[in-house]
């Protein structure tokens, strides 16, 4: 379907939207939540790729190279958040270069749509590249309609030529890959397909890349898992053990980030063929973002892993923004995901910390929550992730959809326009209630929660029929509360400043006292330091 033009009126309408979403990069800083631009204020558009480190410098200068998917959709999206669209149609893999993963120069559109689309359109996404030193070229691999394409460069840069396609049946039993990302192990040299079945997705599979009968092709295949359908397949080496991750089957949604970990990438991989969820990632689903590529920043002072997701917003109208990184910790071998809207990486010594802007509150845009919730289909849930949600009086919450109030709300276009993503907090109920809505802050084992001031902002719309409406932040015994008095048929914004938290926790959220069919949404919840 051919998408027409955003209306010039409405792109006037979006453009206050727009000024804060659209970012430049700046020194250091990787903010989530937020398109991404490159280095001179363009677009950056790249999905379900992946950030390489080829081991022959180009010109004498080691960079990094980002490989992606930049669809037609991608900027129609960027500019008109507010509509969730229902195509992936492919425009150009982009070839982006940084020296410090911040900073992104493009380098062109290494593939276009002519070089494709031989026959006709078709899928192309989830794309990586190895060098292949006996060729001295550089392999793109390609899930290309139900096969897996091939295509050749002399260069990083420059531009990839359809090689081969390859047929995955006789290897794995279908034609297809399920995902699939491309890994190279730093300390060998080597590069692989991490890739899963192709129908139900319930198998994982590792195949070396190499020369075959005088061509780039897979040279073996080893299945390292059989259980429950992952996607989003890719992996990373860490002190010297390798890490398999996937994510839940939920299309373009977000999700947990299961693991598995071996010692020798062809497995055995523990536990067998039962992904742990990682720990960090369960409050707000990985960010809101489904698992897409790691990167490993191997400084002169640590090891940094970085975890990038791909949030497919523009498909499932899921929060700002396609790419959302976030660097994990590790507790031996067990990872720890730091869930962080704002961090700063320094790729020369490979350490990082978290920014002075960073918003601690978890799923505050309530984007993690595919459904309507309670649910009754997987994930089965009562509870708004990240949220606690306590009925003082009313209809208990609960899986019998006849009594139990709804506890998000799915909203319009024209809210769209005003707050972030698809969903929304929603309390009502059909009896007269009384309701509170919290989430405690703390540390985590990685992330301090510094003492200071910190100012509390949300986004509140109400019809009449309550007593009481108050958004509250409690920490060390002292409560700061804004209380709202009047119906407010649009969003309104409402904030506490100079929130004073101690000890390392502080507790916020809703307090509600409403008649029958009261109701109040609540959006876009921040907590940044002052």
């Amino acid at each position: 379907m051919k998408i027409k033009k955003i209306h010039s009126a409405l792109m006037m309408s979006f453009l206050a939207l727009s000024c804060i979403t659209n970012v430049n990069a700046q020194k250091d800083n990787i903010k989530n939540d937020v398109f991404w631009n490159t280095k001179d204020g363009q677009p950056l558009n790249s999905q379900g790729g992946g950030i390489f480190k080829f081991s022959k410098p180009v010109e004498g200068v080691q960079k990094y190279y980002w490989y992606g998917v930049n669809y037609e959709e991608a900027d129609i999206y960027r500019n008109a958040p507010y509509i969730t669209l229902p195509n992936a149609t492919f425009k150009s893999v982009p070839c982006y270069s940084s020296t410090d993963l911040v900073n992104w120069t493009f380098e062109g559109d290494v593939v276009t749509k002519d070089d494709v689309n031989k026959s006709g359109k078709t899928w192309v996404g989830r794309l990586g590249v190895a060098y292949i030193k006996e060729l001295n070229k550089y392999a793109m691999f390609v899930q290309h309609d139900s096969e897996v394409l091939i295509m050749l460069s002399d260069s990083p840069t420059g531009r990839f030529v359809w090689h081969q396609k390859i047929n995955m049946e006789k290897m794995i039993g279908t034609s297809n890959t399920g995902d699939q990302t491309v890994f190279t192990d730093e300390d060998t040299g080597k590069s692989y397909l991490i890739y899963s079945y192709g129908k139900g997705r319930n198998k994982i599979y590792v195949s070396e890349i190499g020369i075959k009968d005088d061509k780039v092709n897979l040279l073996d295949c080893t299945q390292v898992f059989q259980g429950e359908s992952r996607e989003g397949n890719c992996m990373f080496k860490y002190q010297n053990r390798y890490y398999m991750f996937a994510s839940n089957i939920y299309g373009w949604d977000a999700s947990f980030a299961y693991y598995l970990v071996a010692d020798d990438i062809r497995g055995p991989y523990l536990p067998a063929n039962d992904m742990l969820v990682m720990k960090g990632a369960s409050d707000d689903f990985a960010h809101v973002s489904q698992t897409g590529f790691f990167f490993s920043v191997k400084g002169s002072k640590q090891e940094t892993i970085m975890y990038c997701g791909d949030r497919w917003a523009d498909f499932a109208g899921n929060g700002l923004g396609y790419n959302q990184w976030c660097p994990l910790s590790f507790d031996g071998k067990t990872p720890y995901f730091n869930s962080l809207s704002s961090w700063n990486i320094n790729a020369k010594t490979g350490e990082w910390k978290v920014a002075k802007d960073n918003n601690y509150v978890k799923n505050g845009s309530f984007e993690a929550d595919r459904r309507h919730i309670p649910s009754l289909v997987k994930p089965v849930q009562t509870e708004l992730t990240g949220w606690t949600n306590e009925v003082i009086e009313g209809n208990k919450i609960s899986l019998d959809t006849l009594t139990s109030p709804v506890i998000n709300y799915f909203n319009t276009e024209n809210d769209r326009k005003i707050v972030i993503g698809e969903k929304s907090l929603n309390i009502t109920d059909k009896i007269n209630f009384k309701r509170k809505i919290s989430q405690t802050i703390t540390p985590s084992p990685y992330v301090k929660l510094e003492d200071g001031l910190y100012t509390l902002t949300a986004k509140v719309k109400n019809t009449k029929g309550f007593k009481g409406l108050e958004m509250y932040a409690l920490s060390n015994g002292k409560k700061l509360s804004y209380n709202i008095k009047e119906e407010n048929a649009s969003w309104k914004t409402i904030i506490i400043k100079n929130i004073p938290v101690k000890a390392g926790k502080v507790e916020i959220g809703f307090l509600f006292d409403g008649e029958a069919k009261a109701s109040c949404q609540v959006d876009d919840i921040s907590l940044v330091r002052k």
